[in-house]
């Protein structure tokens, strides 16, 4: 019985994907043939099923970015960068995506330090430096059994700095994994999907207008009041805008 429940829940799995990667090849040929409404349909079918791909999120951003819903597009870029950090693709068509928003915003200049510290953090995912580490850490176990089992010294003293090296680049992986984990933890970042929203000194409907944010600009969530949230954009300006005019990323 057992056997057969486990056999059941393998094929519920694989059926499960087989019908995700039939939606996605499905999107595909919708976006080839131009219906670019149907393959975000197919395509946020699999998102509703609850699995994720920096793919699923590139290609969704390349098609609302077709139908022109920049706002959209530039979410789906973020969050597939947010998987894949270095894609070249995904870098290229979010800037593009951003050469098409409103609002024209100079990143305010970074110190040293940070601008390294950033970065050195990128180069991977937290899923990256999680891998790193794990690789690290086999190929110790390894070098270190190999160091008990040699006779010869050379070998030994080989072994014994090869072990060593894999310790250190494990141990760093991983505390910049875990730094990784936090700022992604920490820093929400969103885009704004109104097509004006005003940014506000308090939260509060009859306080000051600071500025205004269009379609499209990504902004930083640095605190929450009911319906409010506070945000900071790239230039260091701040201010309480309306949740419902943004999507967090």
């Amino acid at each position: 019985m057992k056997k057969l429940l486990v056999l059941f829940i393998v094929f519920v799995s694989w059926s499960g994907r087989a019908q995700e990667t039939t939606l996605f090849d499905q999107g595909v040929e919708f976006y080839k043939e131009g219906q670019f409404e149907r393959a975000i349909t197919a395509w946020e079918s699999i998102l509703e099923s609850g699995e994720h791909s920096a793919a699923l999120y590139f290609n969704l951003g390349n098609a609302y970015f077709k139908i022109e819903q920049i706002a959209p597009s530039i979410y789906f870029y973020e969050k597939a960068l947010q998987l894949d950090p270095k894609d070249k693709d995904i870098l290229h068509n979010l800037t593009l995506a951003q050469n098409y928003t409103t609002d024209e915003i100079v990143p305010a200049p970074q110190g040293f330090f940070q601008s390294f510290y950033q970065a050195t953090i990128g180069i991977f995912s937290f899923n990256g430096w999680a891998v790193l580490a794990i690789l690290g850490s086999v190929l110790f176990a390894m070098f270190f059994i190999w160091y008990f089992l040699a006779t010869a010294t050379s070998k030994k003293r080989m072994a014994f700095s090869l072990s060593g090296i894999s310790l250190v680049i494990a141990g760093l992986a991983l505390c910049m994994a875990f730094i990784s984990y936090g700022d992604n933890k920490n820093n929400r970042f969103a885009i704004v999907f109104a097509a004006s929203s005003q940014v506000r000194n308090e939260p509060l409907d009859r306080s000051e207008v600071s500025f205004k944010l269009h379609s499209g600009t990504k902004v930083k969530i640095t605190d929450t009041d009911a319906d409010w949230v506070r945000i900071v954009i790239a230039d260091g300006k701040e201010g309480w805008m309306p949740k419902q005019d943004l999507k967090e990323i």
